[in-house]
């Protein structure tokens, strides 16, 4: 049997209830992509982005890497962000994380992990940067959760920092990036109240002025 054979049925299963539902769906959706949301999440299996929010093929682009960090060095995370706002005009940005993050759990320890601790590098310094607000909750598990937080609303400005996000901002597009986080055991998905929508809510060093080409 074909390893794969159980998703091919699945997946058989899967378009024949779109289908049902809207027998043009997936003719409609050949012919463009014009999503309104960038979704920036976790690579966990169990956060999967459409489910969440509820929302059909189209509707959201994705990108996903572990523990939904935003790096300013990291063309591949950058080039999505770009293609979103430039290219599909998107109107939000949802950075979500999720309660529990293995990536988030394992920039509190003092292992190694491999290739993966370069990547966490920055979570392990906001770790550190928030050291005292965090050894006053009583348990690991709140300490994870609260570093899951934080670690959302650092990347929602790191995302603010992007000259592709205050160039859109520049040209007068409609650009709001919000701070969200998942909860594997509730299933609940909520806000975190950290939006950005414009320079005036970002500190002054990071305002970037409108750019011009050299005479």
């Amino acid at each position: 049997m074909n390893d794969l054979q159980e998703l091919i049925e699945n997946n058989a299963r899967w378009a024949d209830s779109i289908k049902q539902k809207d027998p043009e769906f997936f003719a409609k959706l050949a012919r463009q992509q014009t999503p309104e949301y960038l979704w920036i999440g976790c690579s966990d299996a169990r956060v999967p982005a459409n489910e969440i929010v509820g929302m059909l093929p189209g509707d959201l682009f994705v990108h996903r890497n572990v523990a939904n960090v935003v790096l300013h060095t990291d063309l591949n995370c950058l080039s999505v962000i770009q293609y979103a706002v430039d290219v599909l005009k998107v109107k939000h940005i949802l950075v979500t994380g999720h309660y529990g993050c293995g990536g988030v759990r394992a920039s509190m320890e003092d292992r190694q992990f491999g290739l993966i601790d370069g990547w966490l590098r920055s979570i392990r310094d906001l770790y550190y940067e928030n050291r005292v607000e965090l050894n006053k909750l009583a348990t690991e598990e709140e300490r994870v959760d609260r570093l899951c937080e934080l670690n959302v609303i650092q990347q929602v400005a790191n995302v603010a920092h992007t000259n592709i996000v205050q160039n859109a901002w520049h040209r007068g597009q409609s650009l709001s990036i919000h701070g969200c986080i998942y909860g594997i055991k509730d299933g609940r998905w909520k806000s975190l109240d950290t939006t950005i929508s414009g320079f005036e809510q970002m500190p002054p060093p990071y305002r970037l002025r409108r750019w011009t080409e050299p005479a």
